[in-house]
Formats: C-alpha cells, structure tokens, sequence
C-alpha cells in the first residue's frame, strides 16, 4: 500500500466523490482506509439493558483504496504516487508536480 496513516486523499468514486480528507487508519489486510468525515453511516442500536438507551450512532466505514487518490501538496489535486529509492532510502513522490511526500 503506499497510502498510510495521515495522509491527505481525495475520493474519486462513490457516494462521497470529489470530497477530501485525511487518513485515520489503514487497514492493509483489505487494501480498505478509514478517511475521517467520509463514508459515514447511521447505525442503530437496540436499548440492551435498562441502563443503556437505544440510539443512532454515526459511524465512519472504511473506504477501499482503489477508490482514493493521494492529494498533491503542490496543487491540491488528485496524483498517483512514485516510489524512489536514492541511498537505499524509500521516497513518495508526486507523479503530477515531482515533489516529495512526507
């Protein structure tokens, strides 16, 4: 995966397309990313005790990466992303601007 935890991405499919956000967790097992403010969903739970109340609970759903774009520093825009390696050293590169991601 090369989006992780604190990026900042851009939805480019789904219910929430052309919105941004940033990554609250990755879950890489399922090539999924949880973007806090996007894919939120009501839920509903049932009153379980006496003590508990039901209640309608927003909750953030995870979003599948195919769906999300890494945004550009340089531009804002949606931009794929460029793995370098110099001195033996991993780097996240911008396609579209050619500046460095960190």
């Amino acid at each position: 995966m090369k989006i992780k935890k604190g990026d900042n991405v851009i939805v480019i499919a789904g219910k929430d397309k052309g919105k941004a956000g940033k990554i609250v967790r990755a879950l890489p097992m399922t090539d999924q990313v949880i973007i806090e403010g996007i894919n939120v969903v009501t839920k509903h739970s049932r009153a379980t005790a006496r003590t508990k109340k039901g209640q309608i609970i927003e909750k953030t759903m995870p979003v599948h990466i195919s769906n999300v774009m890494l945004k550009d520093p340089k531009t804002g825009k949606p931009t794929r992303i460029r793995i370098e390696r110099k001195d033996g050293v991993r780097q996240r590169v911008a396609v579209k601007s050619g500046s460095k991601i960190n």
